[in-house]
C-alpha cells in the first residue's frame, strides 16, 4: 500500500507564473513536500524572492520569461532544465486574461486574441512538447499539470470569450497527452478553478460587479493554496490513474 505522504523530495519541478497568485502558492506547496523548484515571471520576481531567501538557491531558481514570445517556452525549458540536470514534473500555470469587448478597435481585438493564445496556449503546447521529449529520454514517467478554468466547459462572459476559448484548447491538450502517453508512465491532469483570490480576480471585487461572487455557493472565491495544494497532489504520484482527468476548484459555481 503506499503512503498518503506527499513526499516530493528528489524531485524538481518547472512552475509557469511563479511571481504571484497560484503559482507562487504553488511553489511554496512543492518546496514545503521537498521539491526543488524552477519558478518562471514574466516582469517581476515577486514572490519568488522570498521563497529563495526562505529556502535557499539551491531549492529555488526563479527564471525570467515573457511567455507571450515566440522561442520563450523553449528557451525556459533549456533553462529549467540545467538548475538540477533533470525535470520530473511541470505545472502550466502562467496565463493572461485582457479585457477584450466586441467592440474594440480591430488591431486591439486581433492583438488580444494572438497574446492570449500564446501564452495560454502555444507555450503551455511547447513546454508540454520539451516534458514529453525529455521524459522519454530518461525511459519514461513524468508528471504535467495545467491550470485550465470552469470557463473552458461553461464558456466565459463576452469580454473574455478567448480566454474561454484558451482554456478550452488546453483541456483537449492535455486529455491527448494523457491518452498517448500513460503506458509510458506520462502522465497529465487538469485543474479547473473558478474564482481564485488572486490579482487576476481583481475584476470580481470592483464596485459593481458583486453578482461575480454571488454567485458562488461557498460564498467566496478559493484560496490559491487549494489549487496549490491539489497540483502538489497529482505531482506526487498518490493518484496516477487519474491521469486526464480535470478536478474542479470553483466552490460548487459550476458543477458538472
Amino acid at each position: 500500500m503506499s503512503s498518503l505522504t506527499m513526499n516530493l523530495e528528489n524531485q524538481t519541478i518547472l512552475v509557469t507564473g511563479a511571481s504571484r497568485g497560484i503559482g507562487a502558492a504553488t511553489a511554496r506547496a512543492l518546496l514545503m513536500a521537498g521539491a526543488n523548484v524552477i519558478g518562471s515571471y514574466a516582469r517581476a520576481p515577486g514572490e519568488l524572492d522570498a521563497l529563495a531567501s526562505e529556502y535557499g538557491a539551491g531549492r529555488l531558481l526563479a527564471v525570467q520569461s515573457d511567455l507571450g514570445e515566440a522561442g520563450a517556452a523553449d528557451a525556459l525549458w533549456h533553462q529549467a532544465l540545467a538548475f538540477k540536470g533533470d525535470i520530473t514534473g511541470l505545472v502550466n500555470n502562467a496565463g493572461v486574461m485582457p479585457d477584450t469587448p466586441l467592440d474594440s478597435a480591430d488591431s486591439k481585438w486581433a492583438a488580444d486574441w494572438a497574446h492570449i493564445m500564446a501564452v495560454n496556449v502555444q507555450a503551455v503546447a511547447d513546454l508540454c512538447r520539451r516534458a514529453i521529449l525529455h521524459f522519454e529520454s530518461r525511459g519514461g514517467q513524468g508528471r504535467i499539470v495545467t491550470i485550465a478554468s470552469r470557463a473552458a466547459f461553461r464558456g466565459d462572459g463576452p469580454d473574455y470569450m478567448h480566454y474561454a476559448a484558451s482554456k478550452g484548447a488546453v483541456v483537449s491538450l492535455m486529455r491527448s497527452i494523457a491518452r498517448a502517453y500513460a503506458r509510458q508512465g506520462i502522465y497529465a491532469f487538469l485543474i479547473a478553478p473558478g474564482w481564485v483570490k488572486t490579482d487576476m480576480a481583481a475584476v470580481a471585487y470592483e464596485p459593481g460587479n458583486e453578482w461575480m461572487l454571488d454567485e458562488i455557493p461557498t460564498g467566496e472565491a478559493a484560496p490559491p493554496e487549494n489549487i496549490a495544494n491539489m497540483s502538489a497532489f497529482l505531482l506526487s504520484g498518490l493518484c496516477d490513474h487519474s491521469t486526464g482527468a480535470t478536478f474542479d476548484i470553483n466552490g460548487a459555481s459550476y458543477v458538472r
